[in-house]
């Protein structure tokens, strides 16, 4: 089982606003074989709170111009960590320090990382 063309075409749509927000380090991680909840972890960094922040309002606001919304937002005041639950797709926004604390990655190392067509 892999990640849909659906979920990937969504990944791709939020790593876009991620990137338009200069997001950093964006991956996406297929992790569809792994957990029954979701397709894709997409992972992006901010170097400071205002810009994860940025960042998590840049996805929203392309999804809801594709027609799209936000299913549950986590995170926000603090923003540090912002969770987006968008269904096939789970992104975690987060500042550097953080992210390189909790190591996602690593945590699924053994998902395949999902090609991205429009990260720089």
């Amino acid at each position: 089982m892999t990640a849909t063309a659906a979920a990937i075409k969504l990944a791709n749509l939020a790593a876009s606003a991620a990137s338009d927000k200069l997001g950093e380090n964006i991956v996406a991680l297929d992790v569809s074989e792994l957990m029954p909840l979701t397709d894709i972890f997409l992972l992006a960094s901010g170097r400071n709170e205002r810009q994860v922040q940025s960042i998590s309002d840049e996805i929203q606001l392309k999804l809801h111009e594709a027609g799209m919304r936000v299913l549950r937002e986590e995170g926000k005041a603090g923003g540090r960590w912002i969770l987006l639950d968008l269904g096939d797709v789970i992104c975690h926004i987060m500042h550097e320090q953080d992210r390189a604390f909790y190591s996602i990655e690593r945590l699924w190392k053994d998902s395949p990382v999902v090609k991205l067509d429009s990260v720089v």
